[in-house]
């Protein structure tokens, strides 16, 4: 198994504190998230640290700035205590096409739905991804995104903490291993509690987070 994930576009680490997180992840790394911007209506925010080619790390957390949204914030943000990394992307060439063939070899994906985020420049960035209200609920077999016309994350000179390695645990391993293979893509798995980890390599070190 690839220590990491084929495919992948970005790893989720919420919190309910976003200022705390991204103060803890600059001390521990040595490397400060960069702001990544707001999600209007959504009542969240975030931060972004690349993790080498098109892929990074996003720290997302409440917008102080925001009323309380309408909607339930998404990663169930609000139910947390701490910071904990709760799910992944993979950013397929066809968006529309992976979803076919998952759906073909048993997994449905869940329905398509449009995103956006205004930067700390003003640019709105758009994407589609797939609802992570359908997504298996282990948070350990990912969303799909597709970024269409807007430019990457990656591609806004974000700071770089090398990934080396995505892991995670879940009590029976082979109900994921069918849904990940669905979708072209993998993580290595072992028996255990529910729980999603990543390593990067930093200025201090390899540095793990869960």
């Amino acid at each position: 198994m690839n220590a990491v994930p084929p495919l992948l576009d970005h790893l989720v680490l919420a919190t309910p504190d976003l200022v705390t997180t991204v103060a803890d992840f600059a001390l521990r790394t040595g490397v400060t998230p960069a702001p990544g911007g707001a999600h209007p209506g959504l009542g969240t925010r975030n931060h972004l640290v690349g993790l080498g080619g098109r892929s990074y790390l996003e720290i997302i957390g409440p917008d102080p700035e925001q009323p309380e949204p309408a909607v339930p914030r998404p990663f169930g943000i609000s139910r947390l205590t701490g910071p904990r990394t709760l799910t992944w992307a993979i950013s397929p060439p066809d968006l529309e096409s992976a979803i076919r063939t998952a759906r073909a070899r048993g997994y449905d994906p869940g329905p398509v739905r449009p995103m956006s985020r205004r930067t700390p420049d003003g640019t709105v960035l758009r994407w589609r991804l797939t609802d992570a209200d359908h997504a298996h609920p282990s948070g350990l077999v990912p969303f799909l995104i597709d970024w269409g016309d807007s430019r990457h994350p990656t591609d806004s000179g974000l700071p770089v903490t090398p990934l080396l390695e995505v892991a995670a645990t879940v009590p029976d391993p082979a109900q994921a291993r069918g849904p990940l293979a669905a979708l072209g893509t993998g993580l290595a798995l072992t028996p255990g509690p529910i729980a999603l980890s990543f390593t990067v390599d930093t200025p201090n070190g390899p540095v793990s987070f869960g």
